[in-house]
C-alpha cells in the first residue's frame, strides 16, 4: 500500500472517530490505566520546633525521584509533588525521621478515594468535538490555569525558600543540640580540665594538647548555641542563648590568642592552676577550661531540660484513628432494600453504616452501640464517661476497645468527630501558647544586651583598677555565662503549657493561659441551672387545674404543645400526657385525638399554637373543636393569683397552660440535681468565692432549690434574652464573674469575665471551634465537681508563675553582682544558671498534678 493510501485510512479512521465523539488526539488510557505522572499530597505536621527545620525536610524530600516539596511553617503543613508509583508511606517516613508527625489531609484522602474508584471505572476523556463554545472556552481556561501554576512552580520546580519567623531565633533548635554533641564534649572536656586545674599533670606542651581538644568542642559541639546566636544578630534580635555563645567563643578566641603572641604558648610554660578569677598571674592565662566547661554543661542541661512542647498532641496522634484501616462495615442496599456487608477504609465509612469493632481497635468514628457489648480503654481525654459500652450507648473517636466486640452505628465520621473537635482545640490552644511564649521570650531576650553592656563595663573597670587582664576578662565572661534569660522565659511557659495539657487530660479544654489568670481573680462563679446543675431529665411532679377544669386536660394541652420540641420539659410533658391517656378511661370530654398547627415559641421560651381537637360521643359521633393555647412559664407572681400562685411557688419548675385568653392550670415539674453538686457547691464556698444561680424560675422555687444545694444567691425570674444583662450588671458592681452554662447561654458567656461551656452533642455538632470566641473553657464533663478542680488547678498554675518570676528575677539581679565582685568563676557561673533553667522546671512540673 502507498504512503498516501496509508495517510488517507489514517485520517478517515481519525475523522469516524472524531465523529463518533472520541477524540484520538487526547492521551486517555495508558497499559489500561490513567495517565497521572504525578500525584499532589497535603500532609498536616505536628511537632515543628522552628522555621529553619523546614529547610532540612524540604532537601532530605528533595532527594527522592521525582518529589518537590513546599513547606509552611505558619499553618504547619506541607505540600508535596511526587511521582504516581512514588508511596506515600515513604514520604511520611523521611518526615518523621526528623521527629516531625506528618498525617495526610482529609481533602488528600479523599481524592485518593476518588482516584481508586476511578481507576477501577476509567472513562475516556472525550474530544472537543459537539462542545458548545462555553465548554470548550472552560476546558482552555482550566488548562492555562493549570499550566500557569506548574510554571510557578507550584506543582514543579525548586521549593521557593520561606521566610523564617523572627521568633524561630531566640530558642536553641533542639534538634541539634544530640547526644552525640553532649558526649563528645564531655569527653574532650575532662582532660582539659585536668591539664588547667592541675599543674602535676602539665607536661611540655600541654597548652596545645588544650588547644587541640577545645577547638571541635568550641566550633562543633557549641555550633547549635553560635547558629542561634548568628541568627539573632542577622534580624537583630538576642537569642537566649547568645551570651553563653559569646562567652565560649571570647575564652576560645583570648586563649588562642595568648598561645600565639605571648609567651603563654612557649614549650615549658606551666599555670598555677585553680579557679581563673581569683588567680593573680600577670602573664595572659587560658581560658579552654571555660570554652569547654560552658559547652559541656549547657549541652548537658539542654538534654535533660523539660523541653517546651505539647506532649498531649504527640500522645494523641497515637490514637489517631488510621485512615487507611479497614473495618467490616454493614450497610443497606438503596435499590434491593438488602444489607450488605464489606470491608472498608475509615476514609470511606459514612454515616448510617454499622462498623464492627473488635478487641484492640480503636473506634474510628462517632456513633451509637446498636450490638454487642465491650470494655472500653480510659482514654487519653477523660470525659469521666463509663467503660462499659452496651446496646444504646454512645461511643466516641479515638477509644480503644479493651475487650469484647461491638457494632456501632456511625454518627459523626472524620472531622466531625468529637476526637477531631477536641484535637483542634488543644492545637489552637498550643498555637495560642506558642505566640505568648514567644512574648515572654522577646522580653527575656532583652537581659542579653544589658548582660553584654555589664560585662564590657566590668572588665574595663576591673583591667583600670587591678590592671590584671586575666580577673577582668574572668569575670566579664562569668557574667556572661551567669545570666539566664532561658530560666525567666520559660518561668510561666512551661507552668501553663503543663496546667492547660493536665486538664485536657482531664476533659477539660482551655482556649489558652490567660484563662488561668482569670480563673484565679475570680470571685463569683454564675450557674444556670439548667444544664449544669441538673440532670437533663425532668419529670411531672404534680398538674393543678382551674376551678372547673380537668387536670388530665390541662396536660393534654401542654403536651400537644411541647411535641416538636426536644427540650427535657417538653419531653417529660409528652411522656406524663401518654401515661394519663393508658391508664384513664374512654371519656367524651376528652379529646381523642389532638393536632397542632401554627406552632410558634416566643423569644421568651413560651409554646404558642393552633389546637384541634377532636371529641367523640357515646354515639360514635366526631366533633372537632379549635383553640389557640399557650403553655408560658412565669417568672414571677404577678400574673398568677389564687391556687394556681399558690402551686406555682409549692412544687418544683412550674409552666401555666392557657387556653382561650385564661390560665388553666399550673404543672410543675422536677429535674433533680446531680449527684456531687451539693458537694461541688460547699468546695466552691470553702475556697472563698460566691456562688450564684441564674434561673427564670420563679423566686420562691428558685431559692428553695439554692438552699438545697447551699448556694449563697439567686438570680431568679430572668428570662434567657436578659441573662447575658444580668450577668454584666454583676461585672459592673466589680465582681470578677465566671459563668458556667450549657450552649443556649452562648451571649452570657460572652458577657463573663470567663466563660465555661458544657460540651452536648449539639456544640459536638457545630465544632467546637466555632464556640472558643464564647467560652473561654469546655467541658468535655457533665460533673459539677470539674469547676472547683478547674479553679484549684488555676490557682495552682499562677502561684507557680508567680514564684518563678519572682526568682528568675532575683536570680538574675543576684548573680550578676556576684559575678561583677568576682566571687563568681566563670565554670561555677554557668552551673548556676543551669540550676535557676532547672529549678524553675522541677517546680513547673506541679502544674502536671490535677486537683482530686
Amino acid at each position: 500500500m502507498a504512503s498516501s493510501d496509508l495517510d488517507e485510512c489514517i485520517d478517515a479512521a481519525r475523522l469516524a472517530a472524531r465523529s463518533a465523539g472520541f477524540d484520538p488526539d487526547t492521551p486517555h488510557e495508558q497499559r489500561g490505566s490513567s495517565i497521572r505522572p504525578n500525584a499532589s499530597y497535603a500532609f498536616e505536621l505536628s511537632g515543628l520546633e522552628d522555621a529553619p527545620q523546614l529547610r532540612d525536610i524540604e532537601e532530605a524530600l528533595g532527594r527522592l525521584d521525582g518529589v518537590t516539596a513546599r513547606l509552611v511553617y505558619p499553618s504547619a503543613t506541607a505540600w508535596v509533588t511526587a511521582s504516581e508509583d512514588l508511596d506515600p508511606r515513604r514520604i511520611i517516613e523521611v518526615i518523621e525521621s526528623f521527629g516531625v508527625t506528618a498525617e495526610m489531609s482529609d481533602s488528600t484522602l479523599w481524592r485518593r478515594a476518588i482516584g481508586r474508584r476511578a481507576a477501577e471505572h476509567p472513562l475516556p476523556r472525550r474530544g472537543t468535538r459537539g462542545m458548545t463554545g462555553k465548554m470548550r472556552r472552560q476546558r482552555r481556561d482550566e488548562e492555562a490555569n493549570l499550566a500557569r501554576e506548574r510554571a510557578a512552580g507550584f506543582m514543579r520546580g525548586a521549593p521557593r525558600r520561606l521566610r523564617t519567623s523572627q521568633s524561630d531565633v531566640l530558642f536553641t533548635a533542639r534538634d541539634m543540640v544530640t547526644p552525640l554533641r553532649m558526649w563528645v564534649s564531655i569527653l574532650l572536656t575532662v582532660p582539659v580540665f585536668a591539664l588547667s586545674y592541675l599543674p602535676d599533670l602539665q607536661f611540655a606542651g600541654w597548652q596545645w594538647v588544650c588547644l587541640a581538644l577545645a577547638t571541635p568542642v568550641v566550633l562543633w559541639c557549641a555550633f547549635p548555641f553560635h547558629r542561634a546566636m548568628a541568627g539573632g544578630v542577622r534580624r537583630g534580635m538576642s537569642a537566649l542563648d547568645g551570651a553563653s555563645s559569646i562567652a565560649i567563643l571570647a575564652s576560645y578566641l583570648w586563649s588562642l590568642c595568648a598561645l600565639v603572641f605571648t609567651p603563654t604558648g612557649d614549650i615549658g610554660w606551666h599555670s598555677p592552676g585553680g579557679w581563673l578569677s581569683v588567680r593573680g598571674a600577670s602573664e595572659m592565662e587560658l581560658f579552654f577550661d571555660v570554652a569547654c566547661g560552658v559547652t559541656a554543661m549547657l549541652l548537658v542541661g539542654r538534654n535533660n531540660s523539660i523541653r517546651v512542647r505539647s506532649y498531649l498532641l504527640r500522645d494523641m496522634e497515637l490514637d489517631r484513628p488510621d485512615p487507611d484501616r479497614e473495618f467490616t462495615v454493614f450497610r443497606r442496599n438503596r435499590t434491593s432494600d438488602k444489607v450488605v456487608k464489606e470491608t472498608l477504609p475509615v476514609s470511606e465509612i459514612n454515616r448510617g453504616h454499622d462498623v464492627k469493632i473488635n478487641p484492640g481497635d480503636v473506634i474510628p468514628v462517632d456513633g451509637d452501640v446498636v450490638g454487642g457489648s465491650c470494655v472500653l480503654r480510659r482514654p487519653l481525654i477523660d470525659a469521666r464517661e463509663p467503660l462499659q459500652a452496651k446496646v444504646g450507648s454512645r461511643v466516641y473517636a479515638g477509644t480503644v476497645v479493651e475487650s469484647g466486640s461491638i457494632k456501632v452505628r456511625v454518627v459523626r465520621t472524620g472531622h466531625a468527630t468529637r476526637w477531631a473537635a477536641v484535637h483542634s482545640w488543644v492545637e489552637d490552644a498550643s498555637r495560642r501558647e506558642n505566640v505568648a511564649t514567644m512574648l515572654s521570650t522577646r522580653t527575656a531576650g532583652m537581659l542579653i544586651p544589658a548582660a553584654y553592656f555589664i560585662a564590657f563595663a566590668d572588665f574595663c573597670l576591673w583591667f583600670l583598677i587591678t590592671g590584671n587582664p586575666n580577673i577582668a576578662f574572668s569575670t566579664a565572661v562569668a557574667i556572661l555565662a551567669v545570666v539566664a534569660p532561658v530560666a525567666l522565659a520559660i518561668s510561666p511557659a512551661v507552668a501553663i503549657r503543663l496546667g492547660i495539657e493536665a486538664a485536657a487530660r482531664n476533659g477539660i479544654m482551655l482556649r489558652d493561659g490567660e484563662t488561668f489568670r482569670g480563673l484565679d481573680d475570680t470571685d463569683t462563679i454564675v450557674f444556670n441551672r439548667v444544664g449544669t446543675l441538673v440532670t437533663p431529665q425532668m419529670v411531672v411532679e404534680t398538674v393543678t387545674a382551674e376551678h372547673g377544669e380537668d387536670p388530665d386536660m390541662v396536660l393534654r394541652v401542654a403536651a400537644a404543645l411541647s411535641m416538636d420540641s426536644t427540650h427535657p420539659l417538653a419531653k417529660a410533658l409528652v411522656k406524663a400526657s401518654r401515661e394519663s391517656r393508658d391508664t384513664r378511661s374512654r371519656d367524651s370530654s376528652m379529646p381523642v385525638w389532638v393536632e397542632l398547627t401554627n406552632h410558634e415559641i416566643t423569644s421568651d421560651g413560651d409554646f404558642k399554637g393552633r389546637l384541634a381537637m377532636t371529641f367523640e360521643d357515646e354515639d360514635g359521633e366526631e366533633r372537632v373543636e379549635h383553640l389557640e393555647a399557650v403553655l408560658w412559664r412565669p417568672t414571677n407572681l404577678s400574673r398568677l393569683q389564687g391556687r394556681l400562685a399558690i402551686a406555682a411557688t409549692s412544687g418544683g419548675a412550674p409552666v401555666i397552660v392557657r387556653w382561650k385568653g385564661k390560665d388553666r392550670g399550673v404543672i410543675t415539674l422536677y429535674d433533680p440535681a446531680k449527684p456531687d453538686a451539693i458537694s461541688a457547691i460547699e468546695r466552691l464556698e470553702d475556697m472563698g468565692i460566691e456562688t450564684v444561680m441564674l434561673t427564670r424560675d420563679t423566686y420562691p422555687v428558685a431559692r428553695r432549690f439554692a438552699d438545697f444545694l447551699g448556694v449563697s444567691n439567686v438570680l431568679a425570674g430572668i428570662p434567657s434574652p436578659s441573662k447575658p444583662l444580668a450577668v454584666r450588671a454583676l461585672r459592673s458592681q466589680g465582681a470578677t464573674v465566671t459563668m458556667v452554662g450549657d450552649y443556649t447561654m452562648m451571649d452570657a458567656l460572652k458577657g463573663s469575665d470567663v466563660g465555661i461551656l458544657y460540651a452536648t452533642e449539639e456544640s459536638v455538632n457545630t465544632r467546637l471551634s466555632k464556640v472558643e470566641d464564647a467560652a473561654e473553657v469546655v467541658m468535655l464533663r457533665n460533673d459539677v465537681t470539674a469547676v472547683p478542680q478547674l479553679i484549684e488547678l488555676a490557682r495552682r498554675v499562677s502561684r507557680i508563675i508567680d514564684t518563678n518570676m519572682f526568682f528568675a528575677w532575683a536570680y538574675n539581679t543576684i548573680a550578676i553582682v556576684l559575678a561583677v565582685a568576682g566571687l563568681l568563676p566563670p565554670v561555677g557561673a554557668t552551673l548556676l544558671m543551669l540550676g535557676s533553667s532547672t529549678f524553675i522546671e522541677a517546680r513547673s512540673s506541679r502544674a502536671r498534678r490535677f486537683p482530686t
